[in-house]
């Protein structure tokens, strides 16, 4: 697989020349200082070519484009969106004449990641990111005041977030806002209370069904261009892979995802597979959905994470926790394995290791939550590991 990192641009505390020692082959990056649903000029994308191309030697490149973002009215389905669906067709066609030819993107609305801590302690040192069902169930109830949300939570999950919320300080809730908007990357929006609740707002009535016509609707205006462009479209799982505050979320299981790809069955509608965000799920097997899917994946994020009764969840080290890691990268390997004997000259999976606990050094650099750099190091060198030792032992 092409080992790959995710950069954030000229403005990450992470540089070109940091990548450059960790191993990796390839940048996954996007223009996020360009609006939602403005087109990605052809000299914009050849600039940032240019600067990641000037970085170390050997030199790396663009890989993967993770996200050319899908504007909130594609999502909902609201207005005239022949002019969003033709900006996105545009920004397709000039990566393409720029060689860019993956594309991650997802279908999340409003927001991205959600995690209600950004530094849980780790035992032995560090931190991880940590999602709270108690946190969560107090920010919709008591902080959002969503009406009707209390009767969307067992009762013994909802005193605890009772308690929770009556015990913390105005400093503890803020916070809690703050991680919960810290999934949104780039220069996203943030929402403070009443500009999040407006933007739920702009939701009501959007069930798991219309949200699923309006992906379906999207599919059709844009996987045919980019196949012409020869350009793989591969959506990203939801991360929680449940309904939050409300929203529907419609990628969150293996039903989820078969249903996605057969809605327009062409290679350019393809699958990011991210193990933590489908891991994060009670009923999700990984391994089997990888098996299942493994021809229509093009892109992979390798984390891991370790589940909790009450839903509650934490990142952790990547070869642990609850996502079988070693039987995924096989799963993976055989597919390009498959791919290469066909004569598929883009056979490889690129791969990028996912998050990472902040470790040493990591403290104070301001980097992005989740993507640290000696963290980070730490999981790709102990991915790999394992995929030169399951070449290998494939091999033989």
């Amino acid at each position: 697989m092409e080992q790959t990192w995710r950069w954030f641009g000229p403005e990450d505390a992470i540089t070109l020349d940091e990548i450059g020692q960790t191993g990796a082959e390839g940048i996954v990056t996007a223009l996020h200082d360009i609006s939602y649903g403005a087109v990605w000029t052809e000299e914009a994308i050849a600039a940032r070519q240019a600067l990641i191309a000037r970085g170390p030697v050997p030199a790396l490149r663009w890989s993967v484009v993770e996200s050319l973002p899908v504007h909130e009215d594609i999502k909902r389905g609201a207005g005239r969106l022949d002019h969003l669906f033709g900006a996105y067709r545009t920004s397709l066609r000039n990566l393409a004449r720029c060689g860019l030819s993956t594309v991650c993107y997802n279908f999340m609305p409003i927001l991205d990641w959600t995690r209600t801590e950004l530094q849980a302690p780790l035992p032995g040192g560090g931190t991880a990111l940590r999602f709270n069902a108690h946190q969560i169930a107090a920010f919709d109830c008591f902080m959002l005041a969503r009406p009707g949300a209390e009767a969307e939570y067992d009762p013994a999950l909802l005193a605890r977030a009772r308690a929770w919320f009556d015990a913390a300080g105005e400093a503890e809730r803020s916070t809690l806002l703050a991680s919960i908007m810290a999934g949104l990357p780039g220069a996203y929006d943030r929402y403070d209370i009443p500009g999040l609740r407006r933007m739920l707002d702009s939701y009501a009535g959007i069930d798991h069904a219309a949200l699923r016509g309006n992906l379906v609707r999207f599919l059709q205006e844009v996987v045919p261009a980019a196949e012409e462009l020869g350009i793989r479209l591969c959506i990203h799982p939801d991360d929680p892979p449940r309904p939050i505050f409300g929203l529907a979320r419609i990628v969150s299981t293996e039903a989820d995802i078969a249903f996605i790809l057969d809605a327009l069955d062409r290679p350019a509608n393809g699958l990011t597979l991210c193990t933590g965000s489908l891991g994060a799920g009670v009923g999700n097997d990984v391994a089997a959905i990888a098996r299942r899917f493994a021809d229509r994946i093009w892109f992979a994020h390798l984390r891991n994470v370790t589940k909790e009764p009450d839903g509650s969840f934490m990142e952790s080290d990547h070869l642990a926790g609850d996502v079988p890691m070693l039987k995924v990268i096989r799963t993976l390997l055989g597919a390009e394995a498959r791919r290469r004997a066909a004569g598929d000259q883009r056979w490889r999976i690129p791969m990028r290791a996912d998050h990472g606990h902040e470790l040493l050094g990591d403290a104070g650099r301001n980097t992005h939550p989740g993507y640290p750099l000696i963290g980070r190091l730490r999981g790709l060198a102990e991915l790999r590991g394992a995929m030169l030792a399951l070449t290998g032992e494939m091999a033989s």
